[in-house]
């Protein structure tokens, strides 16, 4: 089922005002309900390299598999919706290219990328993640992190050794715990929710949350959510004005019709109850 107009997005990657290439890399598909953003790590354009198969293993892996699937159906083995396990399996498959790839080409050695994909269907979404690039949602009015990273950083809040606001000071608040790329396998972190007419969903990539807080997203969106572009723009205007040490990219989206799936007991669950 197409998702065109009933989802929009708009998305924007910028090289920053202290780097001398971009890599990061952003794919969308409104038709599909689908939103790639990677964040690329690696000398020598490595990381360019990284992000750039990752995003585009995983929109073309998923544009064939997707057509097959059969919305509503669940996975037996892990619970998931095959939505969810057909983003998990493109994940993968992305981190075997760009492994391949980087033991196969001297130049490239050792590099990696994180990634946040984001699939919307049948009123509902799946997020797939690795590494600290992430999801935010936007709903009624309260801004909350969907994507917790896999960052050294995030381990330390979580034991209690910083707190998020001195996180934010620290020199190492950069290094991730998972990559795409790096090791012959990974773990993909998969979550599903309900997705509601007008919510906002922010992809980005750390070039975003390390140059601005949490509270100027939430103003920035909500000052320009009418118009996704305007608000990509402006992440990344401010992203920049705060330093723009790495490279910004951002990617938005809105449902702005419900889109249940044809005969979907979810939808109907989710109808009666909402």
């Amino acid at each position: 089922m197409s998702l065109k107009g009933k989802i929009v997005m708009a998305g924007l990657t910028d090289v920053g005002s202290m780097r001398d290439h971009n890599e990061d890399a952003i794919a969308m598909d409104e038709a599909l309900g689908l939103a790639v953003l990677a964040d690329g790590m690696g000398g020598h354009r490595g990381g360019e390299m990284a992000s750039a198969i990752t995003v585009s293993t995983v929109m073309e892996t998923l544009k064939k598999k997707l057509k097959k699937l059969n919305t509503g159906d669940t996975d037996e083995d892990t619970g998931y919706s095959v939505e969810s396990m057909a983003v998990h399996d493109a994940v993968i498959k992305a981190n075997d290219k760009v492994y391949k790839a980087s033991n196969e080409n001297q130049q490239y050695k050792g590099m990696g990328t994180t990634v946040v994909v984001t699939l919307f269907y049948d009123n509902r979404f799946t997020v797939a993640h690795v590494g600290d690039s992430r999801l935010y949602r936007l709903r009624d009015g309260e801004l909350e992190q969907i994507t917790r990273d896999h960052s050294l950083m995030q381990e330390l809040i979580d034991r209690g050794f910083y707190t998020p606001e001195q996180a934010r000071q620290s020199l190492n608040k950069n290094l991730v715990t998972r990559a795409i790329g790096i090791e012959e396998g990974v773990q993909v972190d998969i979550q599903e929710d309900v997705a509601l007419v007008d919510d906002i969903y922010l992809l980005c990539s750390d070039g975003v949350t390390d140059m601005i807080e949490d509270s100027l997203i939430q103003e920035t969106i909500m000052k320009c959510g009418d118009d996704l572009e305007k608000a990509a723009s402006e992440l990344v205007r401010e992203a920049n004005e705060h330093g723009g040490k790495d490279n910004i990219s951002a990617i938005l989206i809105r449902p702005v019709k419900p889109f249940p799936a044809k005969n979907s007991l979810f939808s109907r669950f989710f109808d009666l109850f909402s």
